[in-house]
């Protein structure tokens, strides 16, 4: 049976290695603890366990140290003294095969979505919508598929945008009322998330899901790092992403049962981002999500500080617990405390709640789900050691990893095809074109034209009632003419007549 050591039970007197078996390895989990109790690196043993077995991880690389996962580690003493302590035969310093990915492009390949397929619910919460302006965001994007538009990135949010505003008039009455303030707003948002540079996280190649379930050729689970150092600064872009992420893979794989391991383990580092001002309905889907996502094979593992950081609807739906150190400094610490001791199999004889304040680092108390998932009574446990770096990784060698990957010539390389902005500039193009031009001169239009012409010339020969035509003028001159010279011979005439006789 494929397993996962976690560490050496510290609690019962024969000290048994704590297994997380790999059937219930999609059950869930939680790895919980205050800052720098070790948490990070339970979550590299974790990923290097699931590995092994061959099934493929993705984890946010909050610190900069997940990347170490990359490269060997080196032994010392206090690693030796522990491998012996636990008995691990098969112990060697050796990397696990890792993918790098980045929403920025910068220290991995780039990780990209549709603004389709993120949906207006997600994209709402990423911008920071009221619920008005959510409403007309649900009008864009019903719009755009009534329309045939493409919503590839957010060039092509903000010419539909655009268009809403132009024809505001007749898309509230078709689909609802649209204010021009409520599209202004969005536009703001637009540009705030742009300026964090969230752009580059919309348009294509998108992700497609089974290059972060790939495994090696000899069996190995490839282990897919995220780097979120600079992605953690936007809480509400980083967890609005992975749970994209999460709904995909929710939507589209499908239905197998419990398997003998999963298909993928999903780590969710600084899980209470996900479930801060999240809205109700957000939150149920989040829960539905968890709850039926381990039948699709694939298992959650949330990381935070305090146990309640994942609400109670969720936190029961984890079957395997670890939890690492909580100072009890605060009344919000112990608080904490004893929410951590209340959520595990009892072990009568362990005290829960004094253990959690006095763990050292690298300790643990773990409860994870065994022969048919019955839970473990809790045990304190000291982790295992993982085989890789614990820590971070140089550029050179980050480089040397992303040359090697088999993705990077899909995904490096950004692809602009033509959709809402390209269509809609089309079709402004052609209207302007269009009214700059002369309008086409129909057949009655010519014939007219023509009739007119005629008349204006038989009109101009002939006359008119009003006006005398070129013919009367002729013929009125003409007799004119002839009549001043018989006129002027008959005077000729009567005055020679006249002088003669008087000679």
């Amino acid at each position: 049976m494929d397993r996962i050591l976690v560490g050496k039970a510290v609690t019962t007197e024969q000290g048994d290695n704590v297994w997380l078996l790999s059937k219930y390895g999609n059950r869930h989990g939680l790895v919980a603890g205050a800052t720098g109790t070790g948490k990070t690196v339970t979550l590299l043993t974790l990923a290097e366990g699931f590995s092994r077995i061959g099934v493929p991880v993705l984890m946010a690389d909050v610190k900069g140290d997940v990347a170490g996962i990359a490269a060997a580690g080196t032994m010392n003493e206090r690693i030796a003294e522990r491998v012996a302590q636990m008995g691990i035969d098969d112990y060697r310093n050796e990397p696990s095969p890792v993918v790098f990915w980045d929403l920025y492009g910068k220290l991995g390949h780039p990780v990209r979505t549709t603004v389709s397929e993120m949906g207006p619910i997600l994209l709402s919460r990423i911008l920071e919508l009221n619920d008005t302006q959510s409403g007309v965001l649900d009008i864009v994007f019903k719009l755009a598929d009534d329309r045939g538009l493409l919503l590839l990135d957010l060039a092509d949010l903000r010419a539909l945008l655009g268009l809403v505003a132009a024809e505001r008039k007749d898309i509230s009455t078709s689909y609802g009322l649209v204010s021009t303030q409520s599209v202004a707003a969005i536009q703001r948002a637009l540009l705030r998330l742009e300026a964090e540079g969230a752009e580059m996280f919309f348009g294509e190649p998108a992700l497609e899901l089974a290059d972060i379930m790939r495994t090696t050729p000899n069996g190995r689970g490839i282990v897919n790092v995220l780097a979120a150092d600079q992605l953690i600064l936007k809480p509400r872009l980083y967890s609005s992403f992975l749970l994209w992420l999460l709904s995909e893979l929710f939507e589209n794989l499908p239905e197998v049962g419990d398997l003998d391991r999963p298909k993928l383990v999903f780590v969710f580092d600084e899980a209470h981002l996900l479930f801060d001002d999240a809205p109700a309905a957000l939150r149920q889907r989040i829960e539905q999500v968890v709850r039926l996502i381990r039948s699709k094979g694939v298992g959650v593992y949330f990381c935070s500080q305090f146990p309640d950081d994942v609400p109670g609807e969720i936190l029961g739906q984890l079957g395997n617990r670890v939890q690492h150190a909580l100072r009890a400094y605060t009344p919000r610490d112990q608080k904490a405390v004893r929410t951590a001791a209340e959520t595990f199999p009892a072990n009568p004889a362990l005290d829960v709640a004094a253990t959690i304040s006095s763990l050292g680092v690298g300790e643990a108390l773990v409860s994870t789900l065994q022969d048919k998932g019955v839970p473990l009574p809790v045990e304190h446990t000291v982790i295992a050691p993982p085989r890789c770096r614990m820590g971070t990784i140089t550029d050179q060698e980050r480089a040397q990893v992303r040359a090697g990957s088999p993705v990077g010539h899909k995904y490096d390389t950004a692809v602009n095809r033509e959709s809402a902005a390209e269509m809609l500039a089309a079709k402004a193009m052609q209207m302007a074109e269009q009214a700059k031009a002369p309008p086409a001169r129909t057949r009655a239009q010519d014939d007219a034209e023509e009739r007119g012409m005629s008349g204006a010339i038989k009109d101009a020969v002939f006359g008119t009632s009003r006006r005398q035509g070129m013919l009367e003028t002729m013929a009125k001159q003409a007799s004119r003419t002839v009549g001043n010279q018989i006129g002027r011979q008959i005077l000729r005439g009567v005055f020679g007549g006249l002088f003669g006789g008087r000679r």
